[in-house]
């Protein structure tokens, strides 16, 4: 369940669910003129009332609709006493069998919704209720439920953590009842909609309501933070479910919510259709998902920065920093510009940058307009290829050397957290930064060091850079792995690590091997 949180304390949930119904409206009543008002105002006034009933058309799509269930195998820890003084003394209570050090696994699930989109069983989804939140978990199984009670396995055929989609093949020869996409750049504020989905594994629910909001975007970021809003109820277990018009097409994927308490309050978010349908094809082909990437920081213009700078409000984004080496900074970006219109089009609350560029494919070519200390500029910018989600993260991750964080077994290479006793990451940019050392520093950084192992006998603490070991760079955690096999496999009992810390010059430390 997608989480969402607005400033008072508003949270929303990822979903699981969807579906849809026809309505015929009558012809307008006719005008309606406000008394003693000379000036005279045609309103179109709809019919009252909600249609005679969505039975109908629920009968014809809820076949289509199919509920997931996914289980996952998670490797936990099954020490209690993991990354505290008393870790090796427990491991030794555990005996010749490994009794408490040894990693344990337990069985987790999850529950969504999907809806079919071709007869041969292709199915549509959130890419959230088929991959794990957990990131020691492995996908083990998924079931894919139709509304009759038939049950089928089901594989994964392509999956996108950026717009969070996936695309399941149910494993069966037969011919499925299947949904089609429809035009959600048609759909208006206050058009019907239909949900038909899983809310907590109750199995098919139909609810119906009515397009809040077209294009909202809910200030989480991302490329992909622009959704329709309805109040259709949808709850966990709708994820990834339709949200379907009168016609009973697919115009969004249900996806999210706010609520106070995890459950509906009339206010859910769907992806939209035009933005689904060409990812969901690119997917069940087998291509790769490809997006343009500037690989600047951006901040939207709020109410005192557009003061501050004399502009109109909900209109550009600020430039908080720009990455080195990316798009951006070899066009020639700087942070504290203003960028308000990309490859022609007008940077808005609903229209981001990031939504905009994303939709570009690497290599091109676009200009943009900034505003730079109150002029406009120019510039014309060569499109990267937009890293992975992971990747994105580990930029922006924030890296404070200071804290103190202990040993969390599982959450880093196995080999050298056994035999270095420390936890290492990559570098990034960001961590750079935060460590103090030029951008281009070469080295994995120390996340975590076993309070009784020898490499904190020797010093070594969270926030050092191992720049190599026995000599070999180590740029990546890999490399360091590398080093540490080559040494274990010699039967040598330490290893010699290069080690900067911020403020000293490099310099060598043996490890002992355990």
């Amino acid at each position: 369940m997608n989480k969402v949180r607005y400033v008072y304390g508003l949270s929303s949930a990822l979903l699981v669910g969807g579906a849809a119904i026809s309505l015929i409206t009558g012809s307008p009543l006719g005008a309606q003129v406000a008394q003693n008002d000379d000036s005279v105002m045609n309103r179109v006034v709809p019919v009252e009332g909600a249609p005679a009933s969505f039975a109908d058309l629920t009968a014809q799509l809820q076949p289509a609709v199919v509920n997931i269930a996914t289980r996952q195998r998670v490797e936990v820890q099954n020490n209690p006493f993991a990354g505290t003084p008393f870790a090796e003394l427990f491991n030794r209570r555990g005996g010749g069998q490994g009794g408490g050090a040894q990693p344990q696994t337990r069985e987790a699930q999850s529950l969504g919704s999907g809806f079919i989109i071709s007869a041969d069983g292709i199915v549509v989804t959130n890419n959230h209720v088929i991959a794990p939140p957990d990131t020691r978990a492995k996908l083990e199984s998924i079931t894919i439920t139709l509304a009759d009670g038939t049950e089928y396995e089901a594989d994964v055929i392509g999956a996108d953590a950026a717009s969070d989609l996936a695309v399941l093949k149910i494993r069966s020869n037969k011919t499925f009842p299947f949904v089609t996409f429809g035009d959600s750049a048609a759909t208006r504020v206050g058009d019907w909609v239909v949900a038909i989905g899983n809310p907590f594994g109750l199995g098919g629910t139909v609810t119906a309501g009515i397009i809040s909001a077209v294009y909202r975007n809910t200030g989480q970021g991302g490329a992909y933070d622009r959704y329709l809003q309805t109040d259709a109820s949808i709850n966990r277990g709708n994820s990834g479910g339709p949200l379907f018009d009168m016609r009973g097409n697919v115009i969004g994927i249900n996806n999210a919510i706010f609520s106070p308490s995890g459950g509906s309050v009339g206010i859910g978010f769907a992806i939209p259709a035009e933005i689904a349908a060409p990812i969901v094809e690119k997917l069940r082909s087998g291509q790769e998902i490809q997006r343009g990437y500037l690989g600047v920081r951006l901040q939207p213009i709020d109410e005192d920065l557009a003061l501050s700078l004399g502009l109109p409000k909900r209109r550009g984004e600020l430039a908080q920093t720009v990455e080195d080496n990316s798009p951006a900074a070899k066009a020639g970006l700087k942070s504290g510009d203003i960028l308000t219109k990309v490859n022609g089009k007008d940077v808005t609350a609903e229209q981001t940058v990031s939504f905009l560029v994303a939709n570009l494919q690497p290599g091109t070519t676009i200009p943009v307009e900034v505003l730079r200390e109150g002029k406009r500029v120019n510039i014309n910018v060569t499109l990267g290829k937009r890293p992975s989600e992971q990747e994105l993260q580990a930029q922006t991750q924030t890296f404070d050397p200071e804290a103190e964080e202990p040993m969390a077994p599982g959450t880093s290479d196995q080999t050298i957290e056994q035999k270095l006793g420390m936890q290492v990451m990559p570098m990034s940019a960001a961590v750079a930064r935060s460590l103090g050392v030029p951008a281009e520093t070469k080295g994995v950084v120390i996340a975590a060091v076993d309070p009784n192992g020898d490499a904190a006998r020797k010093g070594l603490r969270r926030g050092d850079i191992i720049l190599s070991a026995n000599y070999q760079p180590t740029a990546t955690v890999e490399a360091l792995n590398a080093q540490v096999n080559a040494a274990v496999a010699e039967k040598r009992e330490a290893i010699l690590l290069r080690v900067q810390r911020r403020t000293t010059p490099p310099a060598f430390v043996a490890v002992r091997i355990r």
